[in-house]
């Protein structure tokens, strides 16, 4: 094996496991913030604080949601360039 396809196989190998790490991490987040929206939709208070709470909760939650999304599709594109 020439030192560019070590090189090459070394770079998928890590950027996989990167992609990897990033989905279990991502899915972790969404699913503490998933269970924090619904301990906020399950209390009868909707005072400002809890609003503002819940907009954030939700703005997070989106925000990973395409993160993951995102790191799906350089999955994708990863394992497409290393077949």
């Amino acid at each position: 094996m020439s030192k560019d396809q070590s090189e090459s196989t070394d770079n998928v190998s890590i950027d996989q496991k990167l992609i990897e790490e990033g989905t279990a991490q991502l899915t972790s987040e969404i699913e503490v913030l998933e269970a924090w929206l619904r301990e906020l939709d399950a209390s009868d208070e909707n005072d400002a604080e809890v609003m503002a709470t819940r907009k954030s909760y939700n703005d997070m939650l989106r925000s990973r949601k395409e993160m993951l999304s995102t790191l799906n599709e350089q999955a994708k594109l990863q394992a497409v360039a290393a077949e």
